[in-house]
């Protein structure tokens, strides 16, 4: 019995443990599948998310805007401090001078390069920054 565990011991002690390269090679190569099908859907889901949240900020500043026109009778002489200073809130980033009248505005917000804007209180909220 004892040359038995003496025999089991001596081949154990001689056995190399590890990966083969075969091994190694598997494994990266399924590390790469799986980004292959991660990356663009976690870049698509990052595109939804930042086109969500620029339209949700313009479509939050319309309050805002709203009130300012209800204060000075015209959308003439809007920024964007001057809504803040209306609701701290608001994260558009720009209101465009060019394109106030007494009757017309254009606002456009921006997260992560999407771009929307609404021209206008009868105008829809696009895609794209103000014409």
């Amino acid at each position: 019995m004892v040359s038995f565990v003496n025999k089991l011991q001596k081949r154990l002690a001689r056995e190399e443990s590890g990966f083969t390269l075969i091994e190694l090679l598997i494994v990266l190569a399924i590390i790469g599948i799986l980004l292959a099908i991660a990356v663009p859907a976690y870049l698509g889901f990052r595109d939804r998310a930042n086109n969500s949240a620029a339209e949700a900020n313009v479509r939050a500043g319309i309050p805002s805007v709203e009130a300012f026109y209800a204060n000075n009778g015209t959308y003439v002489g809007m920024t964007v401090a001057a809504l803040q200073a209306i609701d701290a809130g608001v994260k558009l980033n720009a209101v465009k001078p060019a394109d106030q009248t007494a009757a017309s505005y254009c606002v456009d917000a921006t997260v992560g390069g999407q771009t929307w804007s609404k021209s206008g209180s009868a105008a829809s909220i696009v895609t794209g920054a103000c014409p």
